[in-house]
């Protein structure tokens, strides 16, 4: 089996519909993910699936975006009103755009153990499609958040036509700077971000679209 029939027989793609014609699909996903959550689905691996965030999923956030260790490069965690903004950011992208940051889905236990997805982010002067991830401390050292970021970079490349995709990660969180290097990424250029009155140094790792 070549590479790209070994990719589409192990990622499934839900259709979406941006403002952005650029980012129009007509791949649909398999039968048998047809439930009560399929207009939520985005895309399935081997052990995963991802869809949108919904409103049942802040809990699952909480566990997240309230633990100390996960939350370190924040500069703290998330206070309940902060977990309900981040959750309606990616609401409103979905809506906007067509695509954010998804919940990881376990597929053994339907467990919300992560988010991981794409998103449009300031980078100095202009706007970057960035794979960002977060997982559930539990889930960690299971390979899940490379697992997610690799189909989201198949996702931008053979759905969207990005021609590149960026991670932007925090100086001293070497564990998402690794994810970045398993996902293909090197790194690029760095700029320093001013968030909880704290200036944290950034290094941008990107991949180019070798297909366009």
């Amino acid at each position: 089996m070549d590479v790209k029939s070994e990719f589409y027989s192990r990622i499934c793609w839900k259709p979406f519909y941006s403002k952005e014609k650029t980012y129009e699909n007509r791949h649909y996903m398999r039968e048998q993910f047809l439930n009560e959550e399929e207009k939520f689905m985005r895309l399935e691996t081997e052990r995963l699936y991802m869809r949108e965030l919904t409103q049942s999923d802040f809990a699952a956030l909480c566990e997240i975006l309230q633990d100390e260790d996960t939350m370190y490069a924040y500069e703290g965690i998330f206070q309940d009103s902060e977990v309900q903004e981040w959750l309606d950011r990616q609401i409103l992208r979905y809506k906007e755009w067509g695509f954010g940051a998804w919940a990881v889905v376990l597929k053994e236990n339907g467990a919300v153990i992560g988010q991981c997805g794409l998103t449009m982010q300031p980078w100095k002067e202009r706007e970057v499609l960035e794979i960002g991830y977060l997982f559930n401390r539990n889930y960690w050292h299971n390979g899940y958040a490379t697992e997610a970021a690799k189909a989201c970079k198949q996702y931008a490349f053979e759905v969207m036509k990005a021609k590149e995709v960026c991670s932007i990660i925090r100086d001293t969180n070497i564990a998402s700077q690794n994810v970045a290097l398993r996902n293909g990424m090197s790194r690029e250029d760095s700029w320093v971000k001013h968030y909880r009155g704290v200036d944290m140094p950034h290094y941008r790792f990107t991949v180019k679209n070798q297909n366009l």
